[in-house]
């Protein structure tokens, strides 16, 4: 992958094939300063414009909001809830904390969109939120000096006193304050649907676990559906790459993805996530149908939750990269190391021109290697093991990579993004080194969210520093990273001996195969939650949670995990603490003294991601929220004109209003007297019997009841 040089701009003229592009295509391309020449999976031959707060920009399809901002060169994207913080985009998936937007206008505007996961199209149109009257000059920001009072449970210490204060000038406040984005006061015009389908194994997430496994049963004869919440099949591959069956792993993971469709049996349904798992192998999923096109076609839904009855289930949701605290890590510019691999690999974009690497763990050094071979360059690696690992030993000497043993104690800079990174060596000595992004990986957490809905317990592995799944779901197993398998050979063994036994179960005999095979990376890590140092350091960033807050709520007697979270509102935002949750465990573990598997986790509910209403309600809205049923005189009375009364699910007509009748007492009058005078009728077949006769009527009538008719 050819990446940029010294300042000369990202993004020039070649198309993946090599073929020339279009005017509008080199136009797009040379507007995206940090988007390179060429790679990824975007296609440059469609280039879109969008407007983030009112500035237009371009990008390709392919992107996500998140990508083409950062082809863009936008750093700063939102602010944080409580202090309002300058923040930029952190990761690029569904765990995104931060990069949270208001999607489209009118009434069809939606709050709290993750920039990381909407799909770009031509026209779309984001805001920001939290922040008046601009993103970059935003007056609320002043919270940061009253800091000292917004601690962990201020809302139980503080606005006590003088009593009649708290509903004239207090809570008012507080309800104008609260919350990120603003929802439409519109009714919403997008229509919405609900289905049911039925197979022998479900298999959740697209990744090399989950082609594995959804490969296996498939050949093996089983009625296969394979969900995955992103656009496209690969997971981790897409971003990672890597070699599998001796071919790149994009092109095994469109061999695979060809064969599956290829089956009949199976069912492949991206753009759909899942987010409930119920009794008797039910399942609940998102698909998003229309949320890539500005609006839906006519009589087209906008999303449709889906209820999945399976026999069995193959749960290959991969894992989420963990942040480490330290001062100034929610700063526009921070990112987790594999978003900026995502970034790089996937979507051509480079988030930094010098990129710093603060890693306790051989995963993170893939991006030395992304960003490198992008053409882009590494400031320095940050790893308080003090020392590079073996498959690494070779690069780090052939590019005389910066190596220094310690952990970053602060970050500088502010809505502009990332400046420089102070670095405190395992001596206590400080530098700072020049860089524009901050690379941070702190190990990887298994997850494990959809197996524990049932009240599960995860379990914690020590050589992975994590949890992985305990009891899950009767019907239900993990495989792959969400298993705690992080190598990509194991990942692939795990997730066809998964599918193949799910298949088994059922009841199919087919003929599974053979497992792909891949090398099998080393994962090594030396935990570490926090660097302690001066300054503010974020575990939960979309709630402005510190680690001074968890410090807090141990001395303050809120050691349960479960006190813990509602005292800090730790996990309690928009993503559920997918990224915070497990840090802030860990921080209060090192408080009390205990282990992290003393401290435990608080309960995982459903849905493991936000779902809109609407979804929800599909078509139960408005005259369809109730179903209704029709008298046989319905129609012909509605060709009278007649006014109906809804009684329980009956449309009844009740009266029949005149030209010249000013209100409904004329109108029933009018019809009393023709009754008295003449002849009226009355449907009340509303009012219908059944009756039920012979020697086992009442035991029938308790079967149909609940009460007790037999006796």
């Amino acid at each position: 992958m050819s990446g940029y040089s010294g300042s000369e701009p990202l993004g020039r003229t070649a198309a993946l094939d090599g073929t020339t592009v279009s005017a509008r295509s080199q136009a797009a391309s040379a507007s995206q300063s940090h988007r390179l020449r060429s790679g990824g999976l975007i296609d440059r031959q469609q280039p879109l414009q969008f407007s983030f707060d009112g500035k237009v920009m371009s990008g390709f399809a392919g992107d996500t909001l998140a990508s083409a901002l950062v082809a863009n060169g936008v750093k700063l994207v939102a602010r944080s809830f409580k202090y309002h913080r300058p923040r930029g985009i952190i990761t690029a998936g569904s765990e995104e904390p931060s990069a949270l937007v208001e999607m489209r206008s009118g009434a069809r505007k939606e709050a709290n969109t993750r920039a990381t996961t909407q799909e770009l199209y031509d026209g779309l149109v984001a805001q920001s939120q939290n922040r008046w009257p601009s993103l970059r000059r935003d007056v609320m920001s002043i919270n940061q000096l009253f800091s000292p009072i917004f601690v962990a449970g201020f809302y139980y210490k503080t606005f006590m006193w003088p009593a009649k204060f708290w509903e004239a000038i207090y809570e008012p406040i507080i309800r104008r304050a609260a919350g990120l984005g603003k929802s439409a006061a519109l009714p919403d015009p997008d229509h919405y649907d609900k289905a049911w389908a039925h197979c022998d194994v479900l298999v959740v997430g697209g990744g090399a676990a989950g082609l594995s496994a959804a490969l296996a049963a498939g050949r093996a004869g089983s009625r296969v559906i394979l969900v995955e919440e992103d656009n496209r099949l690969g997971g981790r591959l897409l971003s990672d790459g890597g070699e599998i069956d001796g071919m790149h792993a994009e092109e095994w993971v469109r061999r695979t993805s060809e064969e599956l469709a290829s089956l009949e049996n199976v069912r492949i349904m991206v753009r759909t996530a899942l987010f409930g798992v119920y009794d008797g192998g039910v399942y609940t999923a998102l698909e998003r149908v229309n949320d890539h096109v500005p609006v839906p076609a006519p009589h087209q839904v906008r999303q449709r939750v889906w209820r999945i009855v399976a026999r069995r289930s193959v749960v290959t949701a991969g894992a989420i990269e963990r942040p480490i605290a330290f001062p100034g890590n929610d700063r526009p510019g921070v990112m987790m190391a594999s978003a900026v691999r995502t970034y790089v690999h996937r979507f051509a974009a480079m988030p930094g021109r010098k990129v710093a690497l603060f890693t306790n763990n051989d995963d993170g050094w893939r991006t030395v290697e992304a960003v490198q071979q992008a053409g882009g360059d590494i400031a320095a690696v940050i790893d308080p093991r003090g020392k590079v690992p073996a498959e690494y030993q070779a690069l780090a000497e052939l590019s005389d990579l910066r190596v220094l043993a310690g952990g970053v104690s602060d970050v500088k800079g502010g809505v502009d993004g990332v400046r420089g990174v102070v670095v405190t060596d395992n001596h206590g000595r400080k530098q700072q080194i020049d860089a524009d992004c901050l690379a941070v990986s702190g190990g990887w957490n298994p997850n494990v969210g959809l197996s524990c809905f049932h009240r599960g317990k995860p379990v914690w592995r020590d050589d992975i520093a994590a949890f992985i799944p305990g009891d899950a779901p009767k019907g239900m197993v993990m495989a792959g990273a969400a298993r705690g398998e992080f190598s990509l050979g194991a990942c692939l063994r795990d997730g066809h001996a998964a599918g193949a036994a799910a298949a088994a179960e059922c009841g199919a005999s087919g003929n599974a195969g053979d497992a792909s095979e891949a090398g099998d990376e080393v994962y090594a890590i030396s935990p570490l939650w926090q660097v302690k140092a001066k300054g503010k350091a974020f575990v939960d960033f979309q709630h402005d949670v510190t680690v001074s807050d968890v410090t807090l709520a141990q001395r303050e007697g809120f050691e349960s995990v479960e006190h813990l979270k509602r005292y800090t509102t730790l996990g309690m935002a928009t993503d559920q603490g997918k990224t915070s949750n497990i840090t802030g465990l860990a921080i209060m573990a090192d408080a009390t003294g205990r282990t992290i598997p003393q401290t435990g986790t608080t309960i995982y509910r459903p849905p493991y991601a936000p779902v809109a209403i609407g979804a929800l309600a599909g078509h139960h809205r408005d005259e369809s929220f109730h179903a209704w049923r029709l008298t046989p005189s319905h129609h012909w009375a509605a060709a009278r004109g007649a006014v109906f009364v809804d009684t329980g699910l009956w449309k009844r007509a009740q009266w029949y209003p005149q030209p010249g009748e000013k209100d409904w007492i004329e109108s029933v009058t009018r019809e009393v007297l023709a009754v008295r005078n003449g002849v009226g009728f009355c449907d009340v077949s509303t009012l219908g019997k059944v009756d039920v006769r012979g020697a086992d009527a009442g035991t029938f009538l308790d079967r149909v009841y609940i009460n007790a008719f037999s006796s």
